[in-house]
């Protein structure tokens, strides 16, 4: 996998997950929302073309599994 570098937003109960990817312009994003502090869902992904087939999408999620298990809350997958 390429150099990803994965950071979390979250304001008001929606966040995203953003993904750049070194040597590339634009940026991958998951967005969830936050029905409670317990249970996140997940609903969009998006990577743009040039980005694709670098494992970035994989880094989100796998950004999101590894904050979900350290903060103890579910995904519930749209």
């Amino acid at each position: 996998m390429a150099n990803v570098t994965v950071t979390r937003e979250e304001k008001a109960g929606r966040g995203r997950y953003v993904g750049k990817l070194e040597g590339f312009s634009g940026e991958a994003v998951l967005s969830y929302s936050r029905t409670n502090p317990a249970v996140v869902i997940a609903d969009h992904t998006g990577t743009p073309v040039s980005m694709r087939g670098h494992g970035v999408a994989t880094a989100l999620v796998e950004r999101l599994i590894a904050d979900a298990q350290s903060e103890g809350f579910r995904i519930v997958p749209l």
